[in-house]
């Protein structure tokens, strides 16, 4: 270590005027052992500067060089880590904490004793030294060490000292009660030498003569010191005397313990024996009434439900550790246990008995209902049976078993009840719907069993409630008298078929009530049923389910405890599963019934399907608002897919009918069957469509219809023999431009301007092709003069022309007498009434527009006349006024 601290001197403090006065090998903490060396330096200028010096030896090994330094005034902290324990870890507290290991721990104490004396002499503010031995501090460094740190520099750590403020006061003083103390230093020197030898020698007297009094306090010690030793003796034998008593005093103190003891588990034991005979002790009466409790008064009831709560809270204590080892907790166990289970099966006994006779009473009541579209009211059952719903809850939580077995049991038996309920309700909505038709008024009238309603609902329930071989049933149903009914794939109007008056609004309007009081009759029951289930078997509903329950899952009992064994309660989500199940099996037949009950719709009138849409959505939007997850909404959404679809079907069957409709060859065509149909339909629409919320799937069919009707228009115009093509299209789209201007249907505005245009388009087309040229030769004539001038000769010097000069002009003139043009025009107003159809009454707006026409013309030969005829008096033997004339009497002759 001497010759690395001779050759960092030499290397490199010496170059920078620096004197090295410490050295420690040192590695950081905790990383790779790269070893370095700090080192504690002073300037030799003054003033002197104290640094902490950081040396790494070069990558190649062969010199040292300086990494980095700091100034000791930035030292804050030196931590030692231990002032016991030799330990080599130490921490340089500057700007940040720097931790090191040293080689050795001597090598550690030496350098942070060098940093302490080097902050003792050079700074003011001092260094926090800590976990560092106060040895350390105030001892010198060992003497192996001393020279490395001096350095040679005694004068410079061991020799000076600095004065301190007292000091430098004191000296003030002396100086300035001597006029010589600055002038003359040697004098001020000797004069202070005399009077410290006087204050010495003072101070040697003052000692000699206090040694008498020294003497007398050594005597008094002395005397202190004997009374010492004879308290000392009387302690010890008072304390020989106090240890009998203790004796004594411990044997009280352990009998006083046992008594205590004794007294404790006395306290403790009572304590125990009143908490199970308060909690365990099951009142007589309440035995009495889960033995012999009458469960059919309401009295008896109210025993019973008071009884099981308090078995149930007896059963239910918290015993304290070792209660169940004790044989009279067991048998009290077991005499709880044995009341659990009789009192259960009298009480499932009962609810089975209770079933069975509200079902008989319930079914006793239903031929009132027959004939009429009500369903019968379970009410009265559910109000008896709610009396029962505390002892459920008691036997859900006691008994799982025997309260699976009653939920299974009850939906066994509802479901049979509410099965004959709802199909004779159906029943019921059949027969009045199909009376809605004239012919189907007779089978109303017949027997049951033996009407065709009877044949026709035993053929739409099939074997599995679907449509089964219902085509040919309900055609004889619905179309038996008359040939010209619609079948089940009918257009809105079955063009060729029937006419709008053999189905009016009345009948339509019927449907509607009858199809609104199905389902607000279904709803309530359902509704009723699934709140009397959550209230009666203690289930959570009205929350979001969090599985999906199908149809196609076991509903007999077997999905209800699928996953929990006998005894065990469901949890919150299973419990709103259960209730779902529940619904589905009591009423597995009204999504079948319904469906059929559609379907029928649909046959008699394919209308029916826009008033079902109608009000299916509005119940299932009803019935999501109260609980999107129900059975009643997932019903009803289900079916209202179904009338959707025949919705559908329906727009599908009308764009196919436009396609195929055929228009004779022998008549005119006028208003197209499917162009009125769309009207019909439209009409009808919008008061049913009226603020419902499906009014997106009327516009989607709005767009289907307007489409497919524009487009066979057409084709039907372009197929056309005896009517001309442009009256078709004007007659029918001025017709569908009027309807749609009265609906004022929003989504349909782009195809009412369309219509607009096509009409006027084709009303101008067929005027100027009808009209043609009325004055055949005068037209001819002129078209030759405006071919001269477009050929370069002037308009004045037409008249110079041989073929065109004023004589040709005047003989074509006289071949057009008026009485001629109006002959003419008469004959044009005929062939125009022949072409029109009589219903949409264009022919007055033809007619004027060809007026128009024809004076147009008129005012253009006049025109030509003037300018090529300038001064000849040439003029048409008819005037403007005199074709108003013609036109306004042909008018009107007709």
């Amino acid at each position: 270590m001497t010759a690395i601290k001779h050759a960092l001197q030499r290397d490199i403090f010496t170059p920078n005027d620096e004197r090295l006065l410490s050295i420690v090998n040192v590695c950081k903490a905790g990383k790779k052992k790269k070893n370095c060396f700090l080192c504690a330096t002073v300037t030799t200028e003054r003033p002197v500067q104290v640094k902490v010096v950081k040396v790494k030896k070069s990558d190649k090994g062969d010199f040292y060089k300086r990494q980095i330094a700091w100034a000791l005034r930035d030292l804050a902290v030196v931590d030692a880590k231990d002032a016991i324990k030799e330990n080599p870890e130490f921490d340089l507290h500057f700007e940040k904490i720097y931790k090191w290991v040293a080689s050795s721990t001597a090598e550690k104490n030496a350098f942070i004793s060098c940093i302490w004396k080097l902050n003792q002499r050079y700074l003011r503010k001092k260094i926090d030294f800590v976990n560092v031995s106060s040895q350390l501090l105030e001892e010198s460094v060992p003497s192996g060490e001393n020279q490395s740190v001096t350095g040679g520099d005694e004068e410079a750590v061991d020799e000076y000292q600095e004065l301190n403020a007292r000091e430098e006061q004191d000296i003030e003083i002396m100086m300035e009660g001597c006029e010589y103390a600055i002038s003359n230093a040697e004098a001020f020197a000797e004069k202070l030498s005399r009077e410290l030898q006087v204050l010495d020698g003072a101070n040697i007297q003052s000692i000699m003569a206090s040694e008498k009094q020294v003497n007398i306090l050594m005597k008094l010690l002395d005397e202190a010191l004997k009374e010492v030793d004879q308290i000392e003796l009387k302690l010890s034998s008072y304390e020989e005397m106090l240890q009998s008593v203790k004796e004594q005093m411990d044997q009280i103190s352990e009998s006083n313990h046992l008594i205590h003891l004794s007294n404790t588990n006395n306290v403790k034991l009572l304590s125990e024996i009143e908490f199970l005979v308060n909690h365990m002790d099951l009142a007589k009466g309440h035995i009495k009434a889960l033995q012999e409790g009458d469960l059919a008064s309401s009295r008896g009831i109210e025993a019973c439900t008071n009884a099981a709560d308090a078995l149930l809270q007896c059963m239910n204590v918290a015993l304290r550790p070792g209660h169940d080892m004790l044989l009279a907790v067991k048998q009290q166990q077991q005499r709880f246990s044995d009341l659990r289970e009789h009192f259960a099966r009298r009480l499932a006994s009962h609810l089975n008995n209770v079933f069975v006779q509200q079902g008989h009473d319930q079914s006793s009541t239903l031929a009132q209902h027959s004939v009429e579209l009500t369903l019968p009211n379970h009410h009265p059952f559910h109000r008896d049976l709610l009396r029962y719903a505390k002892l459920m809850e008691w036997l859900k939580s006691t008994d799982y078993g025997k309260y699976e077995g009653l939920t299974k049991n009850y939906m066994d038996y509802l479901s049979r009840l509410y099965e004959r309920e709802i199909k004779d309700f159906f029943e019921v909505a059949k027969i009045k719907m199909t009376g809605t038709t004239k012919e189907s008024k007779k089978f109303a009238t017949l027997p049951r069993k033996e009407s065709a309603v009877k044949q026709e609902t035993e053929s739409l329930h099939g074997s599995s409630g679907k449509l089964t071989g219902s085509t040919s049933s309900l055609n004889k149903l619905s179309v038996q008298s008359s040939g010209n009914r619609r079948s089940q794939s009918s257009s809105l109007l079955d063009m060729g078929n029937m006419s709008a008056s053999d189905l009016d609004v009345a009948d339509r309007t019927k449907f509607d009530k009858i199809f609104e009081q199905v389902l607000s009759e279904l709803e309530p029951l359902c509704l009723a049923e699934q709140d009397f289930i959550s209230k009666f078997f203690k289930l959570q509903q009205h929350q979001s389910i969090s599985g999906t329950m199908t149809e196609a899952e076991d509903l007999d009992g077997g999905t209800l405890s699928r996953q929990h064994n006998s005894g065990t309660p469901l949890p919150v989500s299973s419990e709103r599963d259960m209730i779902r199940q529940m619904m589905i099996k009591i009423f597995r037949c009204i999504e079948p019934e319904l469906n059929n009950l559609i379907a029928l719709g649909d046959k008699i009138d394919s209308f029916n399907s826009l008033y079902m849409l109608v009000k299916m959505s509005h119940h299932v939007w009803t019935a999501q608002n109260v609980d999107p997850a129900s059975f009643l909404s997932t019903t009803l959404g289900n079916v209202l897919v179904t009338v959707k679809r025949n919705f559908d079907k329906c727009i599908s069957n009308q764009i196919r009918q436009m396609e195929e409709v055929k228009i004779s060859k022998k008549s005119k065509v006028g208003i197209l069957p499917f162009v009125a149909e769309f009207e019909e339909f439209a009409g009808l629409a919008e008061s049913i469509f009226k603020n419902a919320e499906r009014r997106g799937d009327l516009d989607k069919a709005y767009t289907k219809l307007i489409r497919g009707v524009f487009v066979n228009v057409e084709k039907v115009a372009n197929e056309s023999q005896k009517t001309p093509r442009d009256v078709v299209m004007m007659e029918n789209f001025h017709h569908i431009f009027a309807t749609l201007s009265r609906l004022k249907i929003s989504c349909l505005e782009a195809e009412k301007k369309e219509a607009k245009q096509k009409y006027t388009d084709h009303l101008q087309s067929y005027v100027i092709y009808s009209l043609g040229q009325p004055l055949e030769k005068l037209n001819h004539f002129f078209e030759g003069v405006e071919a001269r001038v477009a050929q370069g000769i002037r308009e004045e010097e037409v008249s110079y022309q041989l073929a065109f000069n004023k004589q040709e002009l005047r003989k074509v003139i006289k071949e057009y007498p008026g009485k001629e043009v109006k002959k003419g025009l008469d004959n044009l107003y005929k062939k125009v009434d022949k072409h029109l159809c009589e219903e949409e009454n264009l022919l007055q707006v033809v007619w004027h527009s060809m007026q128009d026409e024809f004076i147009r013309q008129y005012k253009h030969f006049e025109g030509l006349i003037a300018r090529c005829y300038p001064g000849s008096g040439i003029t048409m033997e008819f005037t403007i006024q005199d074709i108003l004339d013609y036109c306004s009497s042909i008018a009107q002759s007709h």
